[in-house]
């Protein structure tokens, strides 16, 4: 009966949220469900097991939803996400459309600007280009997905995603685990991304198909869209509902000034997770008041806080005149903080319970003995978890907080570096988390003015296939040679 509720619990969640019910309503719901079936207590499962891992992710992560939201409403609200767009366009242009979308992604997304910030300003840039080179615009959400959404988000060394730090914690790893692995993956995925996107520019001009129908009134629509809304919550650290609070400039930075932030993100960063945090003596850590913890339990989230804080002060410092209402700003984007990080942690609460129930063990066993070793079974748990909930972030919490441990134990017992597995964990939460109800798909569609029909084949192409290639590689070159 326990296996039953379990498997009931899971329906109910997915089912009623692919029809736009609340994840904060419906997790609860769903846990509750799965521990009446094991005739667990209810009310203790609610308060103290739901509560308290929610409430625990909260605690590890809320700051990186928080500097993360903000930093993306800053740059939106200042201009340099546009400049940047910008800037891409009139170095590339037309002739290489499909380039210009996909490197200008990557870098505000590997530069730490929120996906959905991201999408408000890539989807008019690639309306503009495609429309110019008379490319497909069903083709402008893969373009999108690719650049903002693979690589950047789970394979490039130091990206400041949420996904990249979540296993940090659990692996006493920084941002930048696996660097020449994270590397290698980010090269297959956007090197087959551009190759298939290639590829298709060049069927729809032989077959003589253009643009398409004019583009209508989509990305505002979309922004106060309520189901787009509950979908983007489970996907990324940004509420929707807040792109247009706050005060958006009329203008822009130069180039330079707009680039600035994004510097600061990687390279401190950087300094932080491989220098000076290293160097430094955080003995007091072990103290009873501060948990207690340890320096590598708290190193990687630390590093991207202060990368994240220090380019929101550099941000303000040297484009603080672009601001016409920097409260404002400010304000828009602590708020679109706030649903994304309950919404996951409620997901987040949800395992825990399934995790905490008798049946839960049989589960356990069987991912873990899945032939190929830990770094298959690792991955398998990972896709399957992120694609039952839709969420990269949500499904890689709610594998690592049920099997973190025995994944530690796995990787000592065959002298696995942790660096590898974080790398696996993390490329594999960003594989079938793609699929068609994932809340980023969804929200872009809506912002494109497209539908599944029209343009979701080309997203599963360069968001999942070359994904799932890219952690094939990276699982077989960790096997042979460890982790790199």
């Amino acid at each position: 009966m326990g296996l039953i509720g379990i498997l009931l619990g899971l329906a109910l969640l997915i089912w009623l949220a692919l029809r736009g019910w609340s994840v904060l309503l419906l997790a609860p719901a769903a846990a509750l469900l799965a521990a009446a079936f094991a005739l667990e207590p209810l009310l203790a499962n609610w308060t103290q097991t739901f509560m308290g891992s929610a409430a625990a992710f909260l605690a590890q992560f809320f700051p990186l939803f928080l500097l993360g939201a903000l930093f993306g409403k800053l740059m939106d609200d200042s201009g340099c996400v546009s400049a940047i767009a910008d800037f891409m366009t009139e170095r590339l242009g037309e002739r290489r459309a499909v380039l210009a979308v996909v490197l200008a992604g990557a870098l505000v997304t590997y530069g730490g600007v929120s996906l959905f910030v991201a999408f408000f300003v890539l989807v008019p840039m690639a309306q503009a280009l495609f429309r110019a080179a008379s490319i497909p615009r069903r083709l402008m959400p893969a373009a999108i997905t690719l650049g903002t959404s693979t690589f950047t988000m789970s394979a490039l060394p130091g990206t400041p995603a949420i996904q990249n730090a979540i296993p940090m914690p659990f692996f006493g790893t920084t941002p930048f685990a696996a660097p020449g692995l994270g590397i290698v993956a980010s090269a297959i995925m956007l090197g087959f991304g551009l190759w298939w996107l290639g590829r298709a520019e060049r069927a729809a001009r032989r077959a003589g198909e253009g643009y398409g129908a004019l583009d209508g009134t989509a990305l505002d629509a979309a922004a106060d869209d309520p189901v787009v809304r509950e979908f983007a919550t489970t996907a990324r650290e940004f509420d929707p509902a807040e792109i247009h609070r706050g005060q958006h400039g009329d203008a822009k930075p130069p180039i330079a000034r707009a680039f600035l932030p994004l510097v600061v993100v990687v390279s401190v960063n950087l300094v932080m997770s491989l220098v000076l945090l290293p160097r430094l003596d955080f003995s007091f850590l072990a103290e009873e008041r501060w948990g207690p913890t340890s320096l590598s339990a708290v190193a990687g989230v630390w590093a991207v806080v202060v990368a994240l804080a220090s380019a929101i002060a550099a941000l303000i410092a040297v484009n603080y005149r672009y601001f016409p209402a920097l409260r404002a700003s400010m304000d828009a984007g602590a708020n679109a903080s706030v649903l994304p990080a309950v919404t996951i942690a409620s997901l987040v609460g949800f395992g825990a319970v399934v995790a905490a129930l008798p049946a839960f063990a049989a589960v356990r066993d069987w991912v873990l003995s899945i032939e190929g070793g830990p770094l298959v079974s690792l991955a398998v748990a990972t896709n399957v978890l992120a694609a039952l909930t839709g969420s990269a972030s949500g499904g890689l919490t709610i594998a690592l907080d049920a099997l973190g441990n025995a994944y530690m134990e796995l990787a000592a017992g065959k002298d696995i570096d942790p660096a590898l597995m974080h790398r696996v964990a993390v490329i594999g939460s960003g594989t079938l988390d793609s699929l068609p109800h994932n809340g980023a798909v969804v929200t872009l569609l809506a912002l494109c003015g497209l539908t599944h029909r029209e343009s979701y084949f080309d997203i599963v192409m360069v968001g999942i296939v070359g994904a799932i290639i890219a952690l094939v590689a990276v699982i077989a070159l960790g096997s042979a040679l460890g982790s790199f």
